[in-house]
């Protein structure tokens, strides 16, 4: 979004009838859903094989690597979508000093949240209490809390 050369190019590609007006995420998409086809495929080609024959290890076999390739990618993406939130909270994050490297190949943020944190006035005759947004964030490996820039 940030490169307007490349957003005109990509409009004018999209918008090209060979593309049949599909976006570039649905070309992106396309290989995934073709492995779960092919192994919803196999997996009826199994049902029918007689058991015990050479077609049904092999089957099995097919199968099984289609399976496996299918954690792969859905692993994969899990990844990729977590350096993305990590780069995403990085840009929106400032931190007075720059001791901690939010962005690891190891690090994924588990939950995000708002809470409100009260704050008890002791030096008034009443108690007074006053809140104030604060921000959690849980990564597999740390607690971060934050606020917003006043």
């Amino acid at each position: 979004s940030g490169n307007a050369g490349f957003q005109q190019v990509l409009e004018r590609l999209e918008s090209d009838p060979v593309c049949q007006r599909l976006s570039l995420k649905s070309f992106l998409i396309l290989p995934f859903q073709r492995i779960t086809r092919l192994k919803l495929l196999v997996q009826n080609i199994l049902k029918r094989t007689r058991p015990g024959s050479e077609e049904e290890v092999q089957a099995t076999q097919a199968y099984d690597a289609l399976e496996k390739l299918i954690k792969d990618c859905n692993e994969n993406v899990q990844r990729m979508k977590s350096t993305e939130e990590l780069i995403y909270l990085s840009q929106k994050i400032e931190f007075e000093c720059k001791i901690f490297p939010l962005i690891s190949q190891s690090r994924r943020l588990v939950k995000c949240g708002e809470l409100t944190a009260l704050d008890y006035n002791t030096l008034s005759p009443k108690w007074k209490v006053t809140t104030r947004p604060i921000y959690l964030h849980l990564f597999n490996d740390c607690l971060l809390l934050s606020r917003p820039k006043e």
